[in-house]
């Protein structure tokens, strides 16, 4: 007989997703050689082309292994596979990367050191043991790295650290877990630590060992991680933390806490000071490596002034080998909160660092690696048994998601004014950014900028229309107008509430018909008054606004939202009650009010909520937003078992449902009664008043689901009473997951507001 000849046949693959920076190449090169196949594969602009040649059989087992056995980090898409004429290779190459006419390119986030370099990291006998910048292919800086794309390390702040002899051996090798590791390096010849004290002159030891030695001694140190500084102390020493409280004029917000890596799971330290649910600890283990939102253990031992008043700490993992050798050398956890004046994005410069951070930390730890664009740390909170993002962040941004359908031309949407993120559409993509901050300081609007102009470079797309907030006074909103009349392209204005509303509704696209509560702050109505409080019927380009609570007259605007006395005022004064809170300036705000001066109606549930805590707690200032409220939430302790007050619900002149909340100030007010019940029938109450809305707008309206949004929905007790009252009902409820309920998620319902209502 004769043997048969198996018959060569040739392809041309294209791959897309998320193929970049993340080992796809040598996991083609190995794959491709174990299958004997010839050909090449390369880089372009955000895809892998694949020119590949062998038996039909062959390119079908590797066409599949392209998206079924890819490497844990990438997410492939086959994109096309068309055949090609035969080249007569010999064998299978990874070739230079190129550029690409047509974009597709995937910017992964910076990825947390994998548990092979952690391994490495602590053997006394590997080369790179205790370099605090080690990495592989699964892991590392990306994001905050890349300059531009492609993903190659000429295109990346590493380009300045020319690799040793082993390391070009690692990075050459396809069969090497470092093979085309960009930020790859070692100790010979990467970046290095430098330590800097005013106080002390020693230079015997290794930077890292006198920053843990200025740790130990109760000294806050600044040091630089992945995408920009942490403040970071003793979190079991009272005095460094009241220390940096002082100096950062901070004195009550949370602050996070980093733990060391403990036991078979890492998490064993943090079991020992936290109440830690599986949900929680899922979460924590999550690869973004998030700050997650943890009830405090009686038996923990670390400063009551890590969260005064509360009783929930934010808590996370090591993400970076610096944090790793950090926090074994140390031996326990730190306060690790963002190295920045307060609001603004985060620092990532050395110098900039030491100058304006000179009045609040000792002593800095520096690299010498550049930190391209910052990226602040991701937060998540346990809410109905899941994590839910409050802050986008490193690990987790830029965060892409599919749209439900293409846009009509590449939009830009920019968010509202606090807790910025910028969002980029095209096609059927969108990409929201990290946390900036709030717009209210140069440095902010700096990086909005930047951010903005480097998303549009690194994905090589051309915003073609911009969206903003309604509101005229936004930073944001002012940048946007402008920068439509110099680009000469379309400017849509979005209600706040609406983009509230469309955020939700773009993270879940099976609903169609919808019933959105949007309870927030307050954000400028398409009336011209302040919202807050709404329900909103129908589906993205189509919001109705059919229920919200009786308005009330604010003294004050902006300045209500530190001074929850104010909201708690207008409420009393409004239904003519005596009450006097112990505060400067109350005489003049009376007048104000009275004869109508600087005062703005509104319908905002979330200065419901601060008048709440005014009364019930006495919160009449606050030190950070969400004060009020966060401490009247968490005094509940779970306890939400009292009778609700009975709020009178009906329509006003324009047939808008309104809730009318005056029959909550006698309770409220009414000191006899213990704080943590009155805190527990105002939870009752406000959440059944959106029980009775909806069943008064199932009247009017049909729709398939609720949803809940706005920043009132990070409240965890609120959220679960009305989830379970709805779900007693039969109503499906929706609620934000990988979008921020808060203002971080209006860019990303900016977008799906402004494009479906075009289509």
């Amino acid at each position: 007989m004769v043997a048969q000849v198996k018959e060569s046949s040739a392809r041309d693959i294209v791959v897309s997703g998320r193929v970049q920076g993340v080992g796809y190449r040598p996991f083609v090169y190995v794959t491709a050689n174990d299958l004997g196949i010839q050909g090449t594969v390369l880089n372009g602009s955000g895809s892998v082309f694949i020119h590949a040649e062998g038996s039909p059989g062959q390119l079908d087992h590797l066409e599949h292994a392209l998206v079924y056995s890819a490497p844990p980090l990438a997410r492939p898409q086959l994109v096309s596979s068309e055949t090609a004429e035969l080249a007569g290779m010999k064998d299978f190459l990874i070739v230079a990367s190129t550029s690409s006419s047509e974009s597709e390119i995937h910017v992964v986030p910076d990825v947390y050191t994998c548990d092979d370099c952690v391994e490495e990291l602590t053997a006394v006998h590997e080369r790179r043991h205790g370099y605090p910048f080690i990495n592989c292919t699964q892991c590392g800086p990306r994001y905050t790295i890349i300059i531009a794309m492609p993903y190659d390390r000429p295109n990346t702040s590493m380009a300045g650290f020319a690799m040793c002899d082993d390391c070009r051996l690692e990075y050459e090798s396809p069969h090497d877990r470092r093979f085309h590791a960009q930020p790859l390096a070692c100790e010979q010849c990467g970046p290095q630590l430098e330590f800097v004290c005013k106080t002390e002159n020693s230079h015997e030891e290794e930077p890292l060992l006198r920053a843990v030695k200025a740790l130990h001694a109760g000294q806050i140190v600044a040091i630089k991680g992945v995408g920009g500084y942490h403040l970071i102390c003793d979190a079991a020493n009272d005095a460094a933390v009241q220390r940096l409280r002082q100096r950062k004029q901070r004195p009550d917000k949370p602050l996070a806490l980093m733990f060391p890596a403990q036991g078979k799971d890492g998490l064993e330290l943090i079991r020992e000071h936290l109440d830690l649910s599986e949900a929680a600890a899922q979460a924590i283990l999550n690869p973004a490596r998030p700050i997650v939102l943890v009830p405090k253990s009686e038996q923990s031992n670390l400063s009551c002034f890590l969260a005064p008043g509360l009783r929930e700490l934010g808590v996370f993992l090591p993400y970076s080998p610096l944090h790793h050798v950090l926090l074994r050398t140390f031996g326990g956890p730190v306060v690790a909160t963002s190295g920045n004046i307060s609001g603004e994005p985060v620092i990532t410069e050395n110098r900039e660092a030491e100058v304006r951070l000179a009045r609040v930390a000792d002593a800095f730890l520096h690299h010498n690696r550049p930190i391209v664009r910052p990226a602040d740390d991701p937060v998540m909170r346990i809410i109905e048994s899941k994590a839910r993002v409050i802050r986008l962040g490193r690990g987790i941004a830029p965060l892409e998601r599919k749209l439900a359908a293409p846009v009509m031309m590449p939009t830009l949407a920019v968010g509202g004014h606090m807790k910025v993120t910028v969002a980029l559409a095209w096609a059927d993509r969108i990409v929201v950014s990290p946390h900036i901050g709030d717009m209210d300081s140069p440095r902010s609007n700096e990086i909005f900028q930047k951010v903005i102009g480097d998303l549009q470079s690194l994905y090589d797309i051309k915003a073609m229309q911009v969206v903003c907030d309604l509101h005229p006074g936004y930073a944001s909103s002012r940048w946007a107008r402008d920068y439509s009349k110099t680009q000469g392209i379309p400017l849509h204005e979005v209600q706040h509430h609406a983009a509230h509303a469309s955020a939700l509704a773009g993270e879940h696209s099976d609903i169609k018909r919808w019933l959105v509560f949007a309870w927030d702050g307050v954000g400028y109505g398409s009336d011209g008054s302040l919202w807050g409080g709404e329900a909103l019927a129908g589906k993205p380009g189509n919001w109705k606004r059919v229920a919200s609570f009786r308005p009330f007259h604010l003294v004050g605007g902006e300045s209500a939202g530190r001074e929850p006395w104010r909201s708690a005022a207008a409420l009393m004064w409004a239904e003519d009650r005596d009450w006097q809170p112990a505060v400067e300036g109350v005489e003049i705000a009376r007048l104000a009010w009275e004869k109508n001066i600087k005062v703005f109606e509104t319908s905002s549930a979330g200065r419901l909520f601060d008048a709440a805590a005014s009364l019930v707690l006495g919160r009449d200032k606050s030190s950070f937003e969400g004060q009020g409220p966060m401490e009247l939430e968490q005094i509940t302790e779970g306890d939400t078992a009292t009778d609700p007050v009975l709020l009178p619900l009906a329509p006003d002149g324009d047939g808008i449902l309104r809730t009318d909340w005056a029959p909550l100030l006698p309770v409220l007010s009414d000191s006899s009664i213990a704080p943590i019940a009155r805190a527990g029938i105002f939870h009752q109450s406000m959440a059944g008043a959106l029980v009775e809305q909806t069943l008064a707008a199932r009247k009017r309206f049909e729709f398939d689901a609720v949803g809940l949004s706005g920043g009132v929905f990070q409240n965890q007790v609120l959220t679960e009473l009305v989830t379970a009252k709805l779900e007693v009902l039969g109503i499906d409820v929706r609620l934000h997951e990988a979008v921020p309920a808060n203002d971080g998620g209006l860019c990303f319902g900016q977008v799906i507001e402004a494009t479906t209502f075009q289509c």
